[in-house]
């Protein structure tokens, strides 16, 4: 069961999507999911969720509330890839509002350092390569952290979240932004023919990397359900823990506090 990571991070296999894989072998073959991906990154998002991933970030952003003035406010992002979630941030705060990219896939982050550039955000977004489930960061440097669609695809995500809310200062927020059951009745069905029987083939046809989407879809159909999830976060020692649905069940905002 170390796909879900409900209770034991140390088993020797995991999911990639519906296969089973030995779990040291999971976060290479992400990584070329996400390389692969990486310059069509906003486009699968896009794909994925109708369009509706921006107005879900959005949602994300009002939720953290950077503050307008010049007071610091310190985000990491983690999984950011190429800084959607930070750059809408920052862009929200004030001067002293700053972000954070933590990502483990080089070129998600070298288009994140070009959209930064070509946004003139370069100064307030930082970039680092690094993995969600052992960040370079000191403890209590941040005063929110996020991850947006990427938790799902982390092969241990009780460590991840264990080391988010170690970097986070006491009072400091974590958002999970993650793809979850749909729970409006008829939905479900539209949704899962839409995913499994169009997504792939889009892909193909827009990218042609049918195989990326194939695994995108079927990682979402193995993520926890919304309660299971929540679980995880107490169990990494987030108070507070609650999630909201969202279109009908097709994603979810988690959100868990460090007392």
């Amino acid at each position: 069961m170390a796909a879900d990571n409900l209770a034991d991070g140390g088993a020797a296999d995991t999911h990639f999507g519906f296969r089973t894989v030995p779990l040291g072998e999971k976060q290479r073959m992400v990584d070329e999911v996400f390389h692969s991906v990486a310059r069509r990154y906003d486009l699968m998002n896009d794909l994925m969720s109708l369009g509706l991933h921006r107005a879900w970030k959005d949602l994300l952003v009002s939720r953290l509330r950077p503050p307008k003035n010049g007071r610091s406010f310190k985000l990491l992002d983690v999984a950011g890839g190429t800084g959607d979630v930070s750059f809408r941030t920052v862009e929200a705060g004030g001067a002293g509002t700053s972000a954070t990219v933590a990502d483990i896939n080089g070129g998600m982050l070298g288009v994140g350092r070009e959209r930064a550039a070509a946004l003139g955000l370069a100064d307030r977004v930082e970039f680092v390569e690094a993995n969600a489930e052992s960040l370079p960061f000191a403890d209590r440097s941040f005063d929110a952290a996020t991850i947006a669609f990427g938790i799902r695809n982390v092969p241990r995500m009780d460590k991840a979240l264990s080391e988010m809310r170690r970097v986070l200062k006491p009072g400091g927020r974590c958002f999970v932004l993650e793809f979850s059951r749909v729970d409006v009745p008829g939905l479900d069905a539209v949704y899962d023919a839409y995913s499994f029987k169009l997504i792939p083939g889009i892909g193909r046809l827009v990218t042609g990397d049918a195989d990326s989407y194939q695994y995108l879809v079927e990682s979402i159909r193995k993520f926890p359900p919304p309660e299971a999830f929540a679980d995880l976060m107490r169990g990494a020692g987030f108070k507070r823990v609650d999630w909201t649905p969202l279109t009908g069940g097709i994603v979810a905002l988690h959100s868990g506090v460090r007392i």
